[in-house]
Order: structure tokens, then C-alpha cells, then sequence
């Protein structure tokens, strides 16, 4: 520690030694930092603030109908990506700054000055922006700040317009591509229906369903055949005993006991056998069902039918009453002739019903052999229909889409994506703003005094010398045979005195003159401001 503070002491004597060396440097230093600093040219700040509303009335009323964006994110990157080269460009050229500029390197010069003087401040929570320019000129300032604002407003509203464009435009371009692959699907859909269209039915049933239908009909069918055959068998046995048995009055097997009553078994047959039936489609379908209305319908046409023969049998009957028939004659007998009617016409139902069941006997072998081929047929159909499900549900999200871009771009239009405010004009503050001369003679003055201390410590480390023993030994490392004491006469002390005074002459007319500066200024800036 004494060390050090040994060394520091050495330090100070040889910058003493110096010192009028670093008077000097210092009343230089100070008298040129004080010229800058007055000569330093005036700024000045125009400035204008905005209010960005982002709460439009119309925001919640098309709710789901129009895309709503995250308005305050916007208008936030907006502020933070306004002061960008193409925006700077364009401001220079609006505020006729660039109509000095004789070559490439002035243009830069200038973009890059008003870039380095622009500054937007906000506060995030009220959307509140101060747009701020410096210059040397107060109507130059305001006319970038009017520019700044008009291009702030322009390129949200540009912004937004832009984004709905392109959005339109590439949706537009989905949907022509979707659409290509929609026709395409449709037409593979299409080939593959007529290339199996004998294996497809038109209610969208499976192969199962339909192989089951068959078969239900077919068992039906061959039950009406059995039915047909045994009337059939019935009527020949009728004949048959006719024939051998006794003559009986044609009258009196029609009429009984004085009423017509009047067999027919055939239709009877037929009746019965169609209520069955119409009982085992009502067990499946509804009264709607086709099935249904068809056996409905025939059961009615027999019975009309069936009304129809009795009452001619009955006009036989009573004819036959009044005109005596020939005993023993069968051939000529009322009821034989209507047992061979009987005869032939089941004759006719069993060969119809015996077509019906060969017919349905044939479609039953082709389902059954159609049923090994439908899962492939069923799976190559679900891929396609799958295919043409996805790529219509795309196209007509597409559509909707497209409808939403457009909305939100004719919302857009009519109402902005922001209503800004201009809450303070562009204005150009009369006083400047820069630079601050009091501050700046202030480390004017600190900067002349820490230049005469270091112009007397260089010159002390370039000319050095020793002001002790300890310290030339230390330096020299030589032996010190002796030290010669120097007589201080009354007349070098008063030569010592009278330069301590002309030092601090020196060194206080250089700060005093700083702080008569500093006091003139202050009473010029107190002027002004009244």
C-alpha cells in the first residue's frame, strides 16, 4: 500500500512539473469544444399522435360469417415494420427531400439520415402512437411527420386489402384444382357403374340383401306353384268323380235350399293364398311398401273377379231350372262343364307359376354367383365413392371459404381494419429540441480539464524525471553515491508562489469563463421560453 501510494505521489510531481503544458492543452481543447458546441445547428421536432380504434360494431355482427383478424397484432407489427427501407423511399419522395440529391451516395446519405431521425413510440395497452422527426428545418420535420402519418394509415389499409386478394386468389386456385379432381372422380365413378351396372341395384342394396330377396321370392313363388298344383289336383278329382258318379240336377249343386250358392274353389284358392302372403309382407314392410299395394290390389281384382262368376254361374243355374236337362247326360251337365273350365284355367296358373318359379330360379344362381365377386365390386365402389366424398367435401369448403374472403374483403372496404384518429396534428415545435448546449458545455469543460491532465502526464512520460533517490534507484539500478540539496532563496519562493498563482489564474479563467457561458445560455433559454 505505501508502495502504491509512493508511486501515485511520483505521478503527481511530474504532471506538476508539466503543468503549464496541460494549461495549455486545455484552454486549446476547451476554446474549440466550446466553439462546436455553439455552432452546432438547431434541431427541431415535429411530432403527431394517432389513435387506432380496433373495436368495430361491425366485428361481432359478422361473427362466423367473415374472417376476423387479430387486429391489434396487426397494427402493433404495423408500428414496429413502419420506418423500413421501401416505407423510407417512399417518404423521402412524398417530403421533397430528395431534391437535392445530385447522386447515389446523397440518396443514401439522405435515407439513411431520415431513418436515424424517425422514431414511433406506442403505448401497447392504448393503442396510442407518437409519430416524432428531427431536423434541422421545423417545416421540413412537420412535412415528413404529415407524410409518415398518410403512409402509417395507407399501408394498414393497403395491407389488409392485399392479404384478401391473395387469399381469394389462391382459394380460387384450390377450387379450380379440386374441381378438375372432382370431375375426375365422377367420371371413374360413372365408367365403374356402367361396367357393373347388371351387379348394382338401384336401392343401394348389397349382394346379400338382394341374394335374400331372391330367395324370399322364390320360396314364395314355388309355395304359390305347390298351392296351383294342388287345385289343380283337386279340380281333376272333382272331374273324375263327376264323371263316375251319379247324375245329379246341375240345379241342385249350384242351388240349395232355395239360395244360389255358388262354389268357385279355383279363385277361392287363389284368394286365400294371396291373404297369406299380403299377411307375410306386412310382417317386413309397410302398408306403403309396393309389395303391399301390389298383393292388396290383386286380392281385390279376385274378389271382383270371383263376384263376376258368381253371378253368371247364378244366371246359368237359373236357366238351366227353367230348360229341363237330359238324365245321365255328364258332358252336357252344368257343373261338369264348369269342373273342365276349373280344370283348364289351373292348368294356365300352374304352367304361369311354374314359369315364375324357373325365372326366379335362374336370378337366385346369378346372385348366388354374383355374391363371390361383390366384395371385390363393393370395395372398388366404397374406395371411389370415398374418393368423390373427400374431394367434394373440399370443394365446397373451398366455396365457403372463398364466399368468407370475399366478405371479409367487402367488410374491409366499407369499414377498415382499424379507424384511425388523428388525435394531434403533425406540428413543429418552435423551440429546438437540440442540441442541449448547457449539458454539452458541461462535458465541454470536463473534456478541457481531462485533456490538460493528460497532455502534462504525457509529457511527463516522455520527459521524465526523478524526484527522489528511492525512485532513481528503483529505475536506474545503479548505486547513488550522494545527493546535492538545492538552497530554495526568498526569491525562488516568491517566484513559486507567483506561478501558483498565475496557474490557478490560468485554470480558473478557463472554468470561469465556461460558467459565464453556461449563465448566458441559461438566461437566452429562460428567454425564450417566456
Amino acid at each position: 500500500m505505501d508502495l502504491l501510494i509512493a508511486q501515485l505521489q511520483a505521478i503527481a510531481r511530474r504532471v506538476w512539473k508539466y503543468r503549464w503544458t496541460g494549461v495549455a492543452t486545455a484552454w486549446i481543447v476547451g476554446l474549440i469544444c466550446a466553439v462546436i458546441v455553439w455552432i452546432l445547428p438547431d434541431r427541431y421536432e415535429a411530432n403527431a399522435r394517432i389513435f387506432v380504434d380496433t373495436q368495430s360494431i361491425l366485428k361481432p355482427l359478422m361473427s362466423g360469417l367473415a374472417v376476423q383478424p387479430n387486429i391489434e397484432q396487426q397494427v402493433t407489427m404495423l408500428s414496429r415494420t413502419l420506418i423500413s427501407r421501401p416505407n423510407v423511399e417512399k417518404l423521402v419522395r412524398m417530403a421533397d427531400l430528395d431534391l437535392k440529391n445530385q447522386s447515389k451516395a446523397q440518396q443514401e446519405a439522405t435515407i439513411e439520415t431520415v431513418t436515424k431521425n424517425l422514431s414511433i413510440q406506442s403505448t401497447a395497452r392504448d393503442n396510442l402512437y407518437t409519430l416524432a422527426y428531427r431536423d434541422n428545418d421545423p417545416e421540413t420535420a412537420k412535412r415528413v411527420v404529415q407524410s409518415l402519418v398518410s403512409i402509417f394509415v395507407e399501408s394498414s389499409l393497403g395491407a389488409s386489402r392485399k392479404d384478401a386478394a391473395t387469399a381469394t386468389s389462391f382459394i380460387n386456385e384450390q377450387i379450380k384444382s379440386y374441381e378438375a379432381k372432382l370431375e375426375e372422380a365422377e367420371s371413374r365413378l360413372k365408367e365403374f357403374r356402367l361396367r357393373n351396372i347388371q351387379n348394382m341395384s338401384g336401392d343401394g342394396k348389397d349382394a346379400a340383401s338382394r341374394l335374400g330377396e331372391l330367395s324370399a321370392q322364390l320360396e314364395r313363388a314355388r309355395l304359390e306353384y305347390r298351392e296351383a298344383v294342388n287345385a289343380r289336383d283337386a279340380a281333376k278329382a272333382q272331374l273324375t268323380q263327376e264323371r263316375a258318379g251319379a247324375t245329379n240336377s246341375p240345379v241342385k249343386a249350384l242351388l240349395q235350399e232355395g239360395d244360389a250358392v255358388v262354389a268357385t274353389p279355383e279363385i277361392d284358392s287363389r284368394i286365400d293364398a294371396q291373404r297369406r302372403n299380403l299377411d307375410s309382407l306386412l310382417q317386413r314392410y309397410t302398408d306403403q311398401h309396393p309389395d303391399v299395394i301390389g298383393a292388396r290390389k290383386l286380392i281385390k281384382d279376385l274378389e271382383s273377379q270371383k263376384a263376376k262368376e258368381v253371378a253368371e254361374l247364378r244366371k246359368v243355374a237359373a236357366a238351366a231350372a227353367a230348360a229341363p236337362s237330359p238324365v245321365g247326360s255328364n258332358s252336357g251337365s252344368l257343373a261338369y262343364q264348369e269342373m273342365n273350365r276349373l280344370l283348364a284355367t289351373s292348368e294356365v296358373q300352374v304352367a304361369a307359376l311354374k314359369a315364375r318359379v324357373d325365372e326366379y330360379s335362374s336370378r337366385y344362381a346369378q346372385a348366388l354367383s354374383a355374391v363371390k365377386t361383390a366384395p371385390q365390386l363393393e370395395s372398388e365402389a366404397a374406395q371411389l365413392n370415398r374418393d368423390y366424398a373427400i374431394h367434394k367435401k373440399n370443394y365446397e369448403d373451398l366455396v365457403s371459404r372463398r364466399e368468407s374472403a370475399s366478405i371479409t374483403g367487402e367488410l374491409d372496404v366499407a369499414s377498415g381494419v382499424a379507424d384511425f384518429r388523428l388525435i394531434d396534428p403533425p406540428r413543429a415545435n418552435p423551440k429546438p429540441v437540440a442540441p442541449n448546449r448547457l449539458l454539452l458545455l458541461l462535458g465541454a469543460l470536463l473534456v478541457s480539464l481531462v485533456a490538460g491532465v493528460l497532455a502534462s502526464f504525457a509529457v511527463s512520460q516522455l520527459r521524465p524525471v526523478f524526484h527522489d533517490t528511492l525512485e532513481m534507484r528503483a529505475r536506474l539500478d545503479v548505486p547513488i553515491l550522494g545527493v546535492v540539496t538545492r538552497l530554495v532563496s526568498e526569491a525562488d519562493k516568491r517566484n513559486q508562489r507567483s506561478d501558483l498563482i498565475r496557474f490557478g489564474a490560468a485554470t480558473g479563467g478557463l472554468v470561469g469563463l465556461y460558467v459565464l457561458g453556461l449563465t448566458a445560455l441559461a438566461i437566452m433559454l429562460s428567454r425564450q421560453v417566456v
